[in-house]
């Protein structure tokens, strides 16, 4: 069997960025929710809000460690099998990364351990300021990481001197063109995806027979998170996709499986790109509306992917990615609304609850597509316009990268379901505390 070691390299990318994006997801919201848990608690004294705060700073400081974990495979990687990257990009990748180091993880890393263990050894206000302090590194950890993979996606601010990148402006290298609209797109689904957690664990103890106010509040904090936010990321969305438009024309082209271009392009519902016949086999859409939508005119040019022969994404993957994040994020607006609705007469209903429970993950199911809509979207670069991916890769034979793929997969799978199932266990065992105080 021929082992391409490109593809493989790629794969094993895939693979170690999929698991990994997970944690940051859910690390960057649950600071400023734990942040919100003891404000409440400060300001009003009830202890429900600080109950809540303990039992989900468990969760955090289990997620924080495999986001952390699951990072440090991501450094080696840029040396094993992505060498040219750092060769070709690296006075840019390299500053960008220590200042998310240097500014942000060891901020994170320092207050973490106040936050676990400091709240009988320090003052209510210094265990407050290190939530906060944690909750502010997460965030500028994601600033930095976005404003790198932002920047390799529209590159800007640099000049290229005998084959190398160097800077010409920090601020156009840290604010490039996509740079504002992709960290609101993933601060707000990290928001969205805690919102999801917070009600389906909360949910989920609910149906165990656990009605503690704290867990009403757990529930009633991420129902209204995501109904809050949802909107804001279809709008913040809708930005985004107008910047794609505009700064990454084939990725917006293979979202839309428009392969010639056209006026008044229908939005695609359902289609099986074929880029054998560069058509959409059993293409089902409605008139006009992608060009309404991109550029708000129904009648609006869509470059097509012709325009980029040899330069254009995968376009089945990309074009389905897309459809799998906008379809979650349909239901989550449906689930978050009906949810806030009923909570505002009564008590949420069994099958809502269930609803809510089976839902738990949705929003790692629409970070991961979104994130493939990205990465899968600006191939064949791995910079647009200055480096292809084909061109970073580096020689180690493909049957090792196989190996190390192989026991990657394995380790993620064995790692993804132990933390799923210890996030229910701690639900499960919180419940039983409540149940044996009772009796």
């Amino acid at each position: 069997m021929d082992l391409d070691p490109l593809s493989l390299a790629r794969i094993q990318f895939a693979a170690n960025i999929s698991f990994h994006i997970l944690f940051p997801t859910i690390s960057i919201a649950m600071g400023w929710v734990l942040l919100f848990f003891k404000c409440r608690f400060n300001a009003s004294g009830d202890g429900a809000w600080q109950a809540a705060y303990d039992f989900w700073v468990k969760i955090f400081a289990l997620t924080f460690a495999m986001g952390v974990v699951s990072g440090v495979t991501m450094s080696f990687q840029f040396g094993t099998n992505w060498p040219g990257y750092m060769q070709k990009v690296g006075n840019v990748a390299g500053p960008l990364l220590a200042y998310e180091v240097l500014t942000a993880f060891f901020l994170e890393a320092t207050f973490l351990g106040v936050m676990l263990f400091g709240r009988a050894r320090v003052s209510s206000r210094m265990h407050t300021v290190a939530t906060f302090l944690v909750a502010f590194g997460t965030t500028v950890s994601a600033f930095w990481i976005i404003a790198l993979n932002s920047w390799m996606q529209t590159p800007a601010g640099h000049r290229v001197v005998d084959g190398r990148v160097h800077v010409e402006s920090w601020l156009a290298v840290i604010f490039n063109p996509s740079m504002p609209y992709r960290l609101t797109h993933m601060l707000l689904a990290s928001g969205l995806t805690v919102a999801f957690l917070l009600a389906g664990v909360s949910a989920y103890r609910m149906l165990r027979g656990e009605r503690s106010t704290a867990v009403r509040h757990a529930l009633k904090t991420g129902v209204g998170l995501a109904a809050l936010l949802i909107p804001l990321q279809m709008l913040a969305g809708d930005a985004h996709g107008l910047n794609t438009f505009h700064h990454q024309p084939a990725k917006l082209a293979a979202i839309e499986g428009i392969w010639h271009s056209e006026r008044g392009a229908p939005l695609l519902l359902f289609a099986l790109p074929d880029d054998s016949t560069q058509s959409n086999r059993y293409a089902l859409g409605i008139p006009r509306l992608a060009s309404l939508l991109i550029t708000h005119d129904m009648d609006g040019e869509i470059r097509g992917l012709d325009q980029f022969a040899g330069g254009h994404p995968p376009v089945a993957k990309v074009f389905w990615s897309f459809r799998v994040m906008v379809a979650v994020a349909g239901l989550m607006l449906l689930a978050s609304w009906l949810a806030a609705w009923q909570m505002r007469r009564r008590e949420l209903s069994p099958w809502l609850l269930r609803v809510l429970t089976a839902m738990t993950f949705s929003g790692w199911l629409a970070t991961l597509a979104g994130w493939y809509v990205t990465e899968i979207g600006r191939q064949p670069w791995l910079v647009t316009g200055i480096l292809r991916t084909a061109d970073a890769a580096s020689t180690v034979p493909g049957g090792m990268i196989l190996g190390t793929l192989i026991m990657y997969l394995l380790l993620y799978l064995v790692l993804l379901l132990s933390y799923v199932s210890v996030v229910f266990y701690l639900a499960r065992k919180a419940a039983a505390n409540v149940a044996g105080a009772k009796q």
